[in-house]
Parts: structure tokens; C-alpha cells; sequence
């Protein structure tokens, strides 16, 4: 069934935009992630317009991002606090990323700029991820057993203004959360992510979480940031195309659910590694289109439209 998307000008399945939102909160769940590393990426391979698929992209993230921590709060696995942190510089890297973002769309950069961050970041996060995963699955085959968890840098617990984070079983600087979230929220303004992608191993590998809880913290700080963003781009961009976000919302909120269940059976080490390769085939298909001659080599535009 075909349907004429208003903001992004463009005629798409409407079934096709269902199955890409419930695949993301399948994700959503599972992972800890709000989605929008793939999904904005899958709007842009069935022609939605890179402005359009950030904006919209950021929208359906708070959807399942919901779904996904209303399964969670059932199971008493969220920080509440360390979410608030994680909040506070979330907001602030929002509005430095929609400030960015607005700069290189009157440049006429946007499409470019933005293909080439999903590149960049998920190229670098997703090697890491699964360097790391992979050394953990390893070790834990060879000693029968699921291994430790990492304690803190030292540098960490040398930072001053600590806090207690009780659900974490954790006593850190705030420093190091409020980092995290500003730049999980300047992503999330420039790709339309929820930024679960690098907020997941760094709450692991820099502040020392415990599995359990870093899921639940990571959809509750997503649900905010992402919301912000996509009213900052509403009110500034006007490139939320309502009609594409209700589709995707719709499949998003019942793969959240399914995806939760499907997090509970894996170990911890099994559902980063599997992350980790997603994460790097979205950003080699990403790359190779950048690479590879378009199908048109010119494209007209007209100033102030998407």
C-alpha cells in the first residue's frame, strides 16, 4: 500500500515503514539502544531525505525507547539517577548539535555531513565494540565462567563532585556521566540517534555499571534527549513529517516489547558482540553508497525545502 509522505515528498509502502519500525524496536529492546543508528540509515536506502530521516528518525526513537523502559521499570532496572546525569548533559549536546546541524543545512552540506558522521562513528564504535566483546566471549569460554566486570579507570575516582549511585552500586564523579550524555546528545541532534550505540559501552567500560541496570538507564535517558531534539528540529528545521513517524512509531512500540524478552536469553557478552556487528554493517553500507556513482548525478533543489 502506497502513501505520499507531505514533509519528505516522497511515495512509500506503508507496510514496508511498519516492518523498518518494528525491526528497530525489536533492537530497542534487546539492546539498550533507542534505534536510530539504523533506522535513519534504512530511511535514507528507501529514499526518504537525510533532513527528513533525522528529525523523523529521532521522533520514533522516543517511542520505542518508552516501550522499552516501561518493560524495564517491571524489573526494577533503572538508575534513576544516573539517568538524570546522563540527562542533564544530553540536553546541553542536543542544542550545540541542532546549532551544528542548522549551520551545515544553510551551507547546503547537510546530506554530506550527516552520511559521513554515521561513517566515521559507527565505524569507530562498532571496531571497538567488537574487539572488546570478542576478547570477553573468549575468556569466559576459556574459564567456564562469565567474567568480572571491570573496575573504574583510575582517573575516574580521582574526579571531584562524587555521587552516590546506589542502583549501580557505584560512587563516581558526575563529571564523566554529564561527558557522556553531551555527547550522546550532540549525536543525537546531527544522526537522529538515541546514542545508545556509545552510551551502552561507555557505561560499561568507562563507569563501571553493572549489565543489568545499563540497559534500562540508557532507554530512560534516550526517551529525553531524543524528544528534545525532535522538537528542537520541529520548530527550527520543520522537517518532522508526522504521517512516516506514525508508521514507524506503531511497529516500533510492539518490537520494543518483543525485544525485551529476546535481551533476557542472551548473556551480556553475546548481546554487545551482536550489536558491535550490526553496528559496522550499517556503517559499510552507509560508506559504500558514498563511494559508489548515484543513479542521478544532479538533483534540483528549492531553497528553504528539504
Amino acid at each position: 500500500m502506497q502513501i505520499y509522505l507531505p514533509i519528505a515528498e516522497v511515495s512509500v509502502n506503508a507496510l514496508l515503514l511498519f516492518g523498518v519500525g518494528g525491526l528497530v524496536g525489536l533492537l530497542s529492546g534487546m539492546f539498550g539502544v533507542g534505534g536510530g543508528f539504523l533506522i535513519t540509515p534504512l530511511l535514507f536506502f528507501i529514499g526518504i531525505p537525510p533532513a527528513v530521516a533525522v528529525a523523523t528518525g529521532a521522533n520514533q526513537v522516543v517511542a520505542s525507547s518508552v516501550s522499552g523502559v516501561l518493560a524495564h521499570l517491571r524489573r526494577k532496572t533503572v538508575d534513576f539517577r544516573m539517568g538524570t546525569v546522563l540527562l542533564v548533559g544530553g540536553l546541553i549536546g542536543s542544542a550545540i548539535g541542532i546549532w551544528v546541524f542548522n549551520l551545515m543545512s544553510r551551507a547546503g552540506q547537510i546530506d554530506l555531513f550527516v552520511q559521513l558522521s554515521y561513517v566515521l562513528f559507527l565505524g569507530l564504535i562498532g571496531a571497538m565494540m567488537f574487539q572488546e566483546s570478542l576478547r570477553a566471549l573468549l575468556r569466559a569460554r576459556r574459564q567456564g565462567a562469565r567474567p568480572t566486570r571491570r573496575n573504574q579507570h583510575l582517573w575516574v575516582h580521582r574526579l571531584p563532585l562524587k555521587v552516590k549511585f546506589r542502583a549501580s552500586g557505584l560512587y563516581i564523579s558526575v563529571i564523566p556521566p554529564v561527558l557522556v550524555g553531551l555527547l550522546v546528545g550532540f549525536l543525537a541532534a546531527i544522526m537522529g540517534v538515541g546514542g545508545g550505540f556509545i552510551m551502552v559501552p561507555a557505561m560499561i567500560y568507562l563507569l563501571g555499571m553493572p549489565t543489568k541496570v545499563v540497559v534500562g538507564t540508557s532507554l530512560f535517558q534516550i526517551i529525553f534527549v531524543t524528544a528534545f531534539t525532535t522538537l528542537m528540529h520541529a520548530t527550527t528545521n520543520y522537517s518532522v513529517d508526522l504521517l512516516l513517524a506514525a508508521l514507524l512509531i506503531v511497529g516500533g512500540v510492539l518490537g520494543a516489547q518483543v525485544g525485551t524478552r529476546l535481551g533476557l536469553k542472551l548473556r551480556a557478552e553475546q548481546l554487545r558482540i551482536l550489536l558491535a556487528l550490526l553496528v559496522l554493517a550499517v556503517a559499510g553500507k552507509i560508506g559504500l553508497d558514498l563511494l559508489l556513482r548515484p543513479d542521478e548525478l544532479y538533483t534540483i533543489t528549492v531553497p528553504g525545502r528539504h
